[in-house]
């Protein structure tokens, strides 16, 4: 069982990347093993889509040691607001 929640990956991240917008969801029953997240910031403006995401496993370095599974939806404002949109 992991010692982390969605509430604690969604504070460290708003606060370190700035997001727009971030919801994160654990998918493991209650253990904290995994989850799955959106995250929207404008840091992610010209970075390709394993720049976004080595950005925030980055962030996370520590956490997920003990997360079994992470999957992550990373948006610049611009992406999400098409992706809100259809």
């Amino acid at each position: 069982m992991s010692k982390y929640d969605s509430k604690y990956l969604e504070d460290k991240l708003k606060k370190e990347l700035q997001t727009e917008y971030v919801s994160v969801t654990d998918e493991s029953d209650g253990c904290g093993g995994k989850f799955s997240a959106i995250i929207v910031t404008p840091a992610f403006n010209g970075k390709t889509l394993l720049q976004k995401h080595r950005l925030v496993n980055s962030t996370l370095a520590e956490e997920l040691k003990e997360i079994h599974a992470f999957s992550q939806k990373s948006y610049t404002p611009e992406e999400w607001e098409k992706v809100k949109a259809q």
